[in-house]
């Protein structure tokens, strides 16, 4: 039996942030996790989806090399160099990592953990006991009734970011950000690619005009996408994927990608029977990610807040810090800044106009079209950067479509955060030429004097 302030079981986004962060504050902390530290972000998502992003983004600036009037010439991917590049990135920042927690003393222990009481994990037959734990185990690819995952014709993101060819053809069942992201991958690749989403829209948590800069994007780039019918059914044949949707139209492919979102990882691991509150698998917490339970608090996946790894990161600083006394504020899920990492990105923060208008909000906005852009057209990319405010009053989202647009979140997220109004903004100057002048444009012509727009 090893005691501990701090016993976190997770050594993911979440649960290692927490760890180094309590660590930092004087708390004697335990982390445990069953695979390899960073989690699903740093070995199964972000990371490695990320250097495949780039991999396309480079294979397709040599097919257009001559737009630019370089000479070149694409031949084909190399899958095996591409793996290695990122496999290495994994790699250094998983040293990285393990280094960072070997040096602010946080114990680390691999293997299986399970909640056995209140105040106990137990991981490879020893038990660790805690004033308090934090329950940071993550999330698993999901899956639709009857629809089996083989790991060779039908995938699901883990074992896409590990494919050692580029397949001819690839069915993506979902059009979320995952979907969209591989879909982006594959068509950079060389493949044929074809979206089949339920939802009327891709990325339908995001604007209404956010999607649709993104469709025409992908219709442009020659990405397929069939919305607003469900999936029936899928058959394997020897060499292809045959999928039925509910209208009856079929579609086929080499490989078809699940990209139907992430399930919490609790089965299992004795929270329920600690009698933690849960909801379909989420363990439920309050706004400073403590569940019903004295002492138990959750974080990242595996509770119903947004599943993105720097929330992960933010909910375990937030715990560590309560849980040293710090009372620090709590997690505003409306300002975080999302992005989808496709060609071309989608990059928000803030609320839709449709979230403004149910709220009551009276509303105006604002649409700035990167073709106003100098650096837009170096870049010769197309979209826009859109601003939902409250009528005489702050910015409640910043909605973005465009090449690099996530790079522009940073100065995003302090607008709607410190609840900045179009005039607040558009004194200040934005270098010339970059891709933040077109934030500053947008509330320049919001606050009434419009310099590079029509207004």
């Amino acid at each position: 039996m090893a005691d501990f302030d701090l016993v976190i079981l997770g050594g993911g986004s979440g649960g290692y942030a927490a760890a180094l962060r309590a660590s930092q504050l004087g708390q004697k902390v335990v982390l445990i996790e069953k695979d390899k530290l960073g989690g699903t972000c740093l070995h199964k998502g972000c990371i490695p989806t990320k250097a495949l992003l780039h991999a396309g983004e480079i294979a397709d600036n040599t097919r257009h090399a001559g737009d630019f009037g370089v000479k070149a010439d694409f031949h084909s991917m190399d899958m095996d160099a591409v793996n290695s590049y990122k496999d290495g990135v994994v790699s250094k920042l998983h040293k990285g990592l393990e280094g960072l927690v070997k040096s602010r003393n946080v114990t680390y222990v691999q293997g299986a953990g399970k909640l056995i009481s209140k105040n106990t994990v137990e991981v490879n037959g020893e038990k660790y006991t805690g004033k308090n734990i934090i329950l940071a185990t993550g999330s698993y690819p999901k899956t639709l009734p009857g629809l089996a995952i083989d790991g060779k014709q039908v995938i699901t993101s883990e074992q896409a970011i590990k494919l050692d060819y580029v397949p001819k053809s690839v069915i993506v069942l979902g059009g979320g950000v995952i979907g969209c992201e591989f879909a982006s991958v594959w068509k950079s690749f060389g493949s044929e690619v074809t979206i089949i989403e339920g939802l009327p829209h891709l990325v339908a948590l995001e604007d209404e005009s956010s999607s649709k800069l993104l469709e025409r994007a992908f219709r442009k780039r020659g990405i397929n996408f069939g919305l607003g019918v469900k999936f029936k059914s899928a058959e394997l044949k020897k060499k292809e994927v045959r999928v039925t949707l509910e209208d009856g139209k079929e579609f086929s492919a080499e490989i078809l990608l699940v990209a139907v979102g992430r399930g919490p990882v609790s089965t299992g691991l004795g929270y329920e029977e600690a009698g933690i509150k849960m909801d379909r698998g989420y363990v439920l917490v309050d706004d400073k990610c403590r569940t019903n339970v004295a002492g138990i608090w959750a974080v990242g996946d595996l509770i119903p807040t947004l599943q993105l790894a720097h929330v992960g990161f933010a909910e375990g600083i937030m715990v560590a810090e309560e849980i040293a006394g710090l009372n620090p504020r709590a997690i505003n899920y409306d300002g975080v800044p999302r992005v989808t990492y496709s060609e071309p990105e989608v990059a928000s923060v803030g609320i839709t106009t449709a979230a403004a208008k149910a709220a009551g909000h009276e509303v105006v906005e604002l649409n700035y079209d990167l073709a106003g852009n100098g650096k837009a057209n170096i870049l010769k990319t197309a979209g826009s950067v859109k601003l939902v405010a409250k009528k005489n009053g702050p910015i409640l989202g910043i909605h973005m479509v465009g090449s690099r647009v996530g790079e522009l979140l940073a100065e995003a997220q302090l607008i709607f955060n410190w609840e900045a109004d179009a005039t607040d903004v558009a004194q200040h100057i934005h270098a010339h030429p970059t891709l933040s002048e077109a934030m500053g444009e947008a509330h320049l012509a919001l606050a009434g004097k419009p310099l590079h727009a029509h207004g």
